[in-house]
Formats: structure tokens, C-alpha cells, sequence
């Protein structure tokens, strides 16, 4: 039923293009026979070769050209972009089914097999049907290369669809303006043979990182990486969005609560409300809610291998 090229990089690049360049031809067109027309105007009618425009009641010849011929090319113009827009919300019954999760300031990728990407990992010449949600504000799904967007809003479920056609990896990015660091939301789209594919997705085991520390530590830095974490905290003790890791476990922390200015010490229940119900205790100093909760989206099991992973930056 589905054919790949080998060439676009998705099934909808050939009539995007198609309609793009559709009507930057018209418009180039439009925009040269304006312009000289213009200058003739200019050069013929001048005062200084002491001729001058004689007024004319009306051409009805002149005015059906210049009322049909755009309506023409209008209704054209149309017809192409209608052509590449409908197929968009018409996804295929079949094809392999994706939810993506947009928060400030990451996506994370969540397969029907539990498995789980910071990167849209796909089969080529597969149909692919990605659930679109927002756990915060509005969000754009943007893959240029696909010739794909769609905004993600909060509280309303989305579906965008496609068939990635050419083997490689492209940039995913957010295109709606969602905070302070908004540029920094972006991706990749991992296109791979089917055997490749198939090799990846039954992989289940989340592999961590190639680090000499635990396995509990290394899954909980894989765990924070898949959420996004890194983009508003450092490691290193650099100042981001939120307070940095680094030696964060076990020291007194002064956080404003109801209003009022209390001191606690980091431990892991501190560590888990911070996860669960962010905005109840924020660390002097920086915003509030700009971090949603994890509740539904980490476990407890989860939460504990983020702390033995925290324990480790010291």
C-alpha cells in the first residue's frame, strides 16, 4: 500500500514542495511582469517627455483579464495546498504508534512496548502515528525535513502522522515560543533500516550510560536525560532555571513554602515532593512554576535511582 522514493525523507515532502514552489513561481512571475510594467509606466507617461495619460470610462476586456486570471491562479494556489494539508488527517489504520510528551523545555518519545527515547526512533518505509500531549503550555512539534508540524496544546489530545522514507537522522524542534529556554527544546528523528529498527525496539532494557558508577546510578541519569532534566539543571554547579545538582544531596536547602522561608535538608523524601508536587517548595531565588510534576510519569522505583545518581555528584 505505502511505496518509498529513497529520495524525500517523508511521504509528504514530494507534495509540500510541489505547493511551495507552485506559488513561488507565481509569484516571481507576478512580482517581475509588476515591476517592468511599473517602470514602462514610469519611462512612457513621464512629464518630462511631455506626454500624459488620457482617462478612459472603462475596458470591460481589461477588467474580466485582471478579475479571472487571479481568481485563476488563486483557486490553483488552493488546490495544491489542499492537496498536501488533507492527507494530513487521514492517518493509515495501520502503522506503529508513538506518544510524545512536551514539557519546558524537552520531548521524550514513549513506544507501545514501554520503551522510551529523548529521540523519535523510527523504522523507514514504516507509517508512523505520533499522539501529540503537552503536560504545561503550548508547544509545535516541527521536523523541517519532513515538511511536518503541529502545535501541542495543553488539555487536547493531537495526532500527526507520517512515512519516513530515507534512512538518517534529522532535527526535531519545538516551534512555539514556550519559555526561557525555548531554543534549547529540540531533538532528533533516528530514521533506521527495518532490521536496524527492529534490533533497537526490542532492546527493552534502558541502557545507561558508559560510565564506570552503578547500574542503579547510571539508570537514574538515564532516567533524568529521557525527562529532559539537564535542560534546567546543571551538574556542575552552573545556575539554569533551577538550582544545579551538583552536591545537592544531603545540604540545607531554603525554600519558600506557603510564603514562608524555611531550611531543609535535601534527602530523598525532599527529593520525591520535589518531583511530585514541584511548586510546593521552591528554592529560594528562582521562579515558581515553571516545573510541572512528574506525578503519572515517574515512578517511585524511578525516583529512586534518580537519587542514588544524585548522590554521586559530589
Amino acid at each position: 500500500m505505502y511505496s518509498t522514493t529513497g529520495i524525500d525523507a517523508s511521504n509528504f515532502v514530494a507534495t509540500f514542495d510541489k505547493a511551495f514552489y507552485f506559488t513561488l513561481g507565481i509569484s516571481i512571475v507576478l512580482l517581475i511582469g509588476l515591476t517592468v510594467t511599473m517602470l514602462w509606466f514610469i519611462y512612457r507617461y513621464n512629464k518630462k517627455r511631455n506626454k500624459s495619460a488620457s482617462q478612459i470610462k472603462g475596458n470591460n476586456v481589461l477588467e474580466i483579464t485582471w478579475t479571472v486570471i487571479p481568481l485563476l491562479l488563486a483557486l490553483a494556489m488552493f488546490h495544491y495546498g489542499w492537496a498536501g494539508w488533507k492527507p494530513l488527517y487521514k492517518p493509515p489504520a495501520e502503522g506503529m504508534n508513538v506518544t510524545t510528551t512536551a514539557r519546558m523545555w524537552s520531548f521524550s518519545f514513549a513506544y507501545e512496548n514501554g520503551k522510551q527515547s529523548t529521540d523519535l526512533v523510527v523504522p523507514a518505509g514504516k507509517p508512523v502515528k505520533v499522539k501529540l500531549i503537552s503536560v504545561d503550555v503550548v508547544h509545535s512539534l516541527f521536523i523541517p525535513e519532513f515538511r511536518l508540524k503541529s502545535d501541542i496544546v495543553p488539555g487536547r489530545e493531537k495526532l500527526m502522522w507520517f512515512i519516513p522514507e530515507t534512512v538518517g537522522v534529522y532535527d526535531l524542534f519545538c516551534a512555539e515560543y514556550c519559555g526561557l529556554r525555548h531554543s534549547y527544546m529540540s531533538s532528533k528523528v533516528r530514521v533506521l533500516s527495518e532490521k536496524d529498527f527492529t534490533a533497537w525496539y526490542a532492546d527493552t532494557a534502558k541502557a545507561g550510560p558508559r560510565t564506570e558508577v552503578p547500574a542503579a546510578e547510571a539508570e537514574g541519569l538515564t532516567i533524568m536525560k529521557a525527562q529532559g532534566c539537564q535542560v534546567c539543571h546543571s551538574t556542575d554547579g552552573t545556575r539554569i532555571v533551577g538550582p544545579s545538582y551538583l552536591h545537592l544531596y544531603g545540604e540545607q536547602q531554603t525554600v519558600i513554602r506557603d510564603g514562608k522561608e524555611i531550611t531543609l535538608t535535601v534527602d530523598d523524601e525532599y527529593i520525591r515532593r520535589s518531583i511530585y508536587d514541584p511548586n510546593s517548595e521552591v528554592v529560594k531565588g528562582f521562579p515558581k512554576g515553571l516545573m510541572q510534576s512528574y506525578k503519572g510519569t515517574l515512578n517511585d522505583t524511578d525516583i529512586s535511582k534518580i537519587i542514588e545518581y544524585l548522590k554521586t555528584l559530589k
